[in-house]
């Protein structure tokens, strides 16, 4: 690669440079697919862009929120985003991140998501991402390399896509009430309630919000309240009062819609979000704000 190791420091002024000098890199390297690791520190903000190849987004450690013209995305450990060449975006990062993206041509192989997804990410494509990392970047892989790499990209069609979008609607008044629930969710708000703080009758407003988002109030308010908890349960809190907190009537009910969601339980997802940071440490040392990508 062109460039050694960065340290990526919050507030440092030169960050942007940086995205700006690996984004021309993979404007130019050879080859079907590109394993680039990067450390961010919390709060950090990848600004708006995009890039001729496809984009397998990974955070192995710490949740990550992508933002499109389409809506938002979620991603938390054990997820990956899938972006298409070409769409605009920018990256939000929710807790200190380790994460490892994989940059691939359009066309590399057939079968390829042709729509932004948030996927599920099996062992087999965690272990591949990890090792990709590994490997010369920049031209054609022969050998182990090559079949690594080619396994690679014919897993990406067969990842799980998770509900983990957010569609926010295009009418004001109502993107400012989707705004303001992300920021501080209250479950217990009536239809109604939201109809009158639009200035809209009850009819008027879940036609158009049913039209502009493709959900319900009810669907799209268990997806908001879903972002809210994953922040809170990789920083390891309590279940119990993250459910209540969301206002949730019990953890049973809670823990049934997170499983309809994700695939698995808070608990389970807990564990995860511990047990990939404990690989990180493994892979990566003590979490450190760098970059050895370009």
């Amino acid at each position: 690669m062109p460039h050694g190791k960065e340290v990526f420091h919050a507030g440092n002024a030169n960050l942007g440079q940086l995205h700006e000098s690996r984004w021309q890199w993979l404007e130019q390297v050879a080859g079907p697919a590109v394993a680039l690791p990067t450390e961010y520190p919390d709060g950090y903000r990848v600004p708006q862009h995009r890039h001729s190849r496809s984009q397998l987004l990974h955070a192995l450690v710490g949740v990550v929120l992508v933002t499109t013209r389409y809506g938002r995305w979620m991603v938390p450990p054990d997820h990956a985003m899938w972006i298409p060449a070409g769409t605009e975006h920018s990256v939000e990062m929710l807790g200190d991140v380790s994460m490892r993206s994989v940059y691939v041509m359009p066309q590399a192989i057939p079968g390829l998501p042709e729509g932004l997804r948030v996927v599920g990410v099996t062992d087999l494509m965690h272990s591949l991402i990890v090792e990709s990392e590994k490997l010369p970047q920049g031209g054609v892989l022969e050998g182990r390399g090559g079949l690594i790499m080619n396994l690679l990209l014919h897993e990406i069609p067969t990842l799980p896509e998770r509900p983990l979008g957010l569609p926010f609607p295009s009418d004001p008044r109502l993107s400012a009430l989707c705004r303001r629930f992300v920021a501080a969710p209250s479950p217990h708000a009536t239809i109604d309630e939201w109809a009158d703080a639009a200035g809209m009758s009850r009819r008027s407003f879940t036609r158009a919000f049913q039209r502009q988002t493709g959900l319900s109030l009810s669907t799209w308010r268990q997806q908001a309240c879903l972002f809210a908890a994953l922040p809170r349960l990789a920083d390891g809190e309590p279940i119990t009062r993250v459910a209540l907190d969301l206002g949730y009537d019990s953890v049973p009910a809670f823990i049934t819609m997170f499983k309809r969601m994700l695939g698995t339980s808070p608990r389970g997802y807990m564990r995860g979000a511990r047990e990939n940071v404990e690989v990180a440490r493994r892979l990566i040392g003590p979490v450190r704000l760098e970059s050895s990508a370009p």
